[in-house]
């Protein structure tokens, strides 16, 4: 990943919670934060150029509402950039708030992005919380949190690290983290690393940590690369990422998955498919949100 995609991924990220933090009706997820890291130039500027990029998500509805840029907008917005993103964010913060209750006390977040989850709660101050991310994205995230005027807490670390070629357990240590039981998450990464990454990933990340240490991911299912989904946006979710030079490289079987986590020493404990996604989050809705076709998540925990 260049650094100025790391960062246009999250912005990008981020506009997807703002957007849906200020106009959607009910709240899957609302990162009422999201908004205060994105200037007014940048939410217009991704909006245009979704408006504009119509044609390539559906030209009957860019002719349809060709004089209603907004309903445009909300359409791409809510059919192919916020589903899995908003979705993904409620279940592991669900999972994570019930995790607290039970006495957790360090959270590492994977991928953080412009990850909000400490300013929304800044009464959890018993929380260790550790952002891992590339260091341009972090550059950016502490930029804006600046423009914004919003103070980092004591309790939120930040560790550079691309943990996807190594990961290392002595620059969070240097951070603060020790062996206390953990939560993970590794939100919107796993389709952009082989199966081996992901595998040795997972080893690495629960070595060192207690049994009863969790995580929570998404992934992609083995139909990825041959289901359309509505409006072909499965389809253009993979396009767009081989475009953008990060191509979508693994897709599991629930089995495979199973058995993958098994050989670090993980248990499924939830397991939630596009059905069960859809039931939890968009039951009901009269716009266009709804769970992807071919995204899983799962809660799984160390033996």
């Amino acid at each position: 990943m260049k650094q100025n995609e790391s960062s246009l991924t999250s912005l990008v990220s981020a506009f997807g919670r703002a957007y849906h933090s200020k106009y959607d009706t009910p709240k899957i997820f609302d990162d009422f934060v999201a908004n205060k890291l994105l200037t007014e130039e940048e939410f217009s500027t991704i909006s245009k150029n979704m408006v504009n990029g119509i044609s390539f998500f559906n030209q009957d509805i860019g002719r349809k509402f060709q004089d209603d840029p907004q309903e445009i907008l909300k359409w791409i917005t809510q059919v192919q950039l916020s589903p899995t993103p908003l979705a993904r964010s409620a279940y592991c913060e669900k999972v994570l708030l019930h995790e607290i209750t039970l006495g957790l006390q360090q959270y590492v977040i994977l991928g953080a992005g412009l990850d909000t989850f400490s300013f929304r709660y800044p009464e959890l101050t018993n929380l260790e919380v550790f952002e891992l991310d590339h260091p341009a994205t972090q550059q950016l995230k502490k930029k804006k949190l600046e423009n914004a005027n919003l103070d980092i807490p004591d309790h939120l670390h930040f560790v550079p690290m691309d943990f996807t070629k190594t990961f290392s357990y002595q620059d969070l240590a240097n951070e603060g983290f020790n062996d206390k039981k953990t939560f993970f998450s590794l939100l919107g990464v796993s389709y952009y690393l082989t199966k081996y990454e992901i595998t040795a990933l997972l080893h690495n990340l629960f070595a060192n940590v207690p049994p009863g240490s969790s995580i929570v991911f998404d992934y992609a299912d083995e139909h990825l690369f041959t289901e359309k989904g509505m409006s072909n946006r499965v389809q253009h979710m993979v396009q767009m990422a081989a475009a953008s030079g990060e191509p979508m490289k693994s897709n599991f079987s629930y089995n495979e998955m199973e058995k993958l986590l098994e050989k670090s020493g993980l248990l499924i404990y939830e397991h939630l498919s596009p059905a069960s996604i859809n039931e939890l989050f968009f039951k009901n809705r009269t716009d266009y949100l709804s769970a992807f076709e071919t995204i899983h998540f799962i809660h799984a925990v160390k033996k």
